[in-house]
C-alpha cells in the first residue's frame, strides 16, 4: 500500500497502478449532473403532455363549431330547399328565417327597365350636329346634355353622359345599320322611367322600353315589385321571376334540406370521433401495461371523457318519439364514437321536422345539454382544458426556474471540482520525486 504524507496525499509505491484523475472528475461531475438531468426529463414529459392536451383542445374547438351547426336556429338543420312547379316562371331560395310550407304564386308580368335608343349614324366616331337635350329619371329634375366640339361623336357623348351621373347608363351599339346611342335607366321598374325632352340635336330618340313593376300574386295577395328578384314577401324567401304567365298558378314548396342537414350531422360525427379517438388513445393500455399516451394519468381528461359521453347519451321525454340522438340516426358505439344512419335522419327531418328542431335546439333538449357541456370544457379561460393547460404551464415555469438554478449551481460545482482534481493530479505527478527523496533520507539515516 502507499503511505500518506502530512498533507494527506497518497504516496504510491513503485510499480503500483496510477490513479485516473480524469475518470474521477467525470464521475464526480456526472453525480452533480444527475439532479439536473432528472429535472430536464420531468420538463420534457410535461411539455409532451401539454402538446397532447393542446391537440385535444383544438379538436374540441372544431367539435364545438360542428355542434353549433346543429343547435343554432340559423344553422344547417333549419335550412330549407325551395322547389317550384314551373321553373320557367319562377325559382326561389330560402334562408334560415323561412318556414316550411307551400305557397301559390301567379306571375302576371315581369319588371322592366326603361331604355331609349337613337337613330343610327355611320360610325361611333361620326361628327354630330351641335345641340342640347334633357334627360329625367323618374320624378327627378331634368338634366341638360350638350353636344359641342368636345363631345360631338357617339363615343364622346356616351362618356360625357356617364360622367354626369344622371341616373342612366349610356353606351354605343353598333350593327349593320350603323351606330346608335343607348340609354338604360339605373333604376328598375316604374320608378326608373326615362324622359327625353327639349331635343335640338340631329339625333332622334326612340323609347325602347318603359320602366314597369313586376305584377304577381302570392297566396292571393297582389304584389308589385320594381325588380324581378322579390325578397321579403314570404319571410326568409327570395323569389326569382323568370317569365310572365298570367293565369298559371305556380306552387312553391319549402321543405327541410335533408342534404345540408345530413352534411352538418356527418361533419359533427367526424369531429366527435376525432375528439373521442384522441382521448381513447391516451388511455389505451394493453393488459401487459404497455401503450397509453402521455396523458394516461390525467384525471381531468378522464372527467372530460365522462362529461362528453354523458352529454351525447342524454335524452328527453315525449317529443313524438324523437327522444335522443339515436332516434334521428346518430348512434353511439361501444368505444364512445358515433355512426350516422342517413336514412333514419332523412326520415325524421321529412316526417317530423319540428321534433328534430326541439331535440337539437329546444332549451331543454339534447343539443342544449351538449352545447353547455362543450362550452364548459372548451371555455378559453375557465374551461376544463384551459385550467388543465394552466396547471401544466405553471409546472413548466417552476421546472424552468429549478433548472436555471441547478445549472448555475452546477457551473459553480464544475469549476470547484475541476480545480480540486487538477490539484490532485499535480500532487500525484509530484509523488515519485517525493518517494525518491524520502528513500534517500531513509538511506542516509540507516548509514549513519
Amino acid at each position: 500500500m502507499g503511505t500518506i504524507n502530512s498533507f494527506g496525499n497518497v504516496l504510491l509505491p513503485a510499480g503500483s497502478t496510477p490513479i485516473d484523475v480524469q475518470a474521477l472528475l467525470n464521475s464526480a461531475l456526472a453525480a452533480a449532473q444527475a439532479p439536473l438531468t432528472n429535472l430536464q426529463q420531468q420538463q420534457t414529459t410535461e411539455q409532451t403532455q401539454s402538446a397532447a392536451l393542446q391537440n385535444i383542445a383544438g379538436d374540441v374547438t372544431a367539435l364545438t363549431t360542428a355542434a353549433q351547426a346543429l343547435t343554432d336556429t340559423n344553422g344547417a338543420i333549419n335550412a330549407l330547399t325551395a322547389s317550384s312547379s314551373d321553373s320557367t316562371v319562377l325559382t326561389a331560395s330560402a334562408d334560415s328565417f323561412a318556414q316550411a310550407g307551400t305557397h301559390s304564386i301567379v306571375v302576371n308580368s315581369l319588371a322592366t327597365t326603361a331604355s331609349y335608343y337613337t337613330n343610327a349614324v355611320a360610325t361611333a366616331t361620326t361628327t354630330l350636329a351641335a345641340g342640347t337635350f334633357q334627360i329625367a329619371v323618374g320624378s327627378g329634375a331634368p338634366a341638360t346634355v350638350t353636344i359641342d366640339n368636345t363631345d360631338n361623336t357617339l363615343n364622346a357623348l356616351s362618356a360625357a353622359i356617364n360622367a354626369q351621373n344622371l341616373g342612366v347608363t349610356a353606351s354605343v351599339i353598333t350593327d349593320a345599320n350603323g351606330a346608335r346611342l343607348a340609354l338604360v335607366s339605373n333604376t328598375p321598374g316604374s320608378a326608373g322611367g326615362i324622359t327625353v325632352s327639349g331635343n335640338t340635336t340631329g339625333l332622334t330618340f326612340n323609347l325602347a322600353a318603359s320602366g314597369s313593376n313586376a305584377s304577381l300574386t302570392v297566396d292571393g295577395v297582389p304584389v308589385n315589385s320594381a325588380s324581378n328578384t322579390v325578397a321579403g314577401v314570404i319571410p326568409g324567401v327570395t323569389l326569382n321571376l323568370n317569365g310572365a304567365s298570367p293565369g298559371e298558378t305556380v306552387t312553391l314548396s319549402l321543405a327541410p334540406d335533408a342534404s345540408q342537414a345530413s352534411t352538418a350531422v356527418s361533419q359533427f360525427v367526424t369531429a366527435w370521433n376525432k375528439v373521442i379517438g384522441d382521448i381513447n388513445t391516451q388511455f389505451a393500455v394493453s393488459p401487459n401495461g404497455t401503450g397509453g399516451g402521455p396523458l394516461e394519468a390525467d384525471n381531468n381528461l378522464r372527467d372530460i371523457q365522462n362529461q362528453l359521453l354523458a352529454a351525447i347519451s342524454d335524452s328527453i321525454s315525449g317529443n313524438s318519439g324523437l327522444v335522443n340522438l339515436a332516434s334521428i340516426g346518430i348512434n353511439l358505439n361501444t368505444d364512445g364514437t358515433l355512426s350516422l344512419d342517413s336514412g333514419t335522419l332523412s326520415n325524421a327531418l321529412n316526417t317530423n321536422f319540428a321534433a328534430v328542431q326541439n331535440l337539437l335546439q329546444g332549451t331543454s333538449g339534447v343539443g342544449a345539454f351538449l352545447s353547455n357541456t362543450l362550452n364548459q370544457i372548451s371555455d378559453p379561460t375557465q374551461g376544463s382544458i384551459a385550467l388543465d393547460l394552466q396547471g401544466l404551464s405553471q409546472t413548466d415555469q417552476s421546472l424552468t426556474q429549478q433548472i436555471d438554478a441547478m445549472q448555475t449551481l452546477l457551473t459553480s460545482q464544475t469549476q470547484t471540482l475541476t480545480a480540486q482534481y487538477a490539484q490532485m493530479e499535480t500532487t500525484l505527478q509530484e509523488m515519485p520525486q517525493l518517494q525518491a527523496e524520502m528513500t534517500q533520507q531513509l538511506a542516509g539515516l540507516s548509514n549513519g
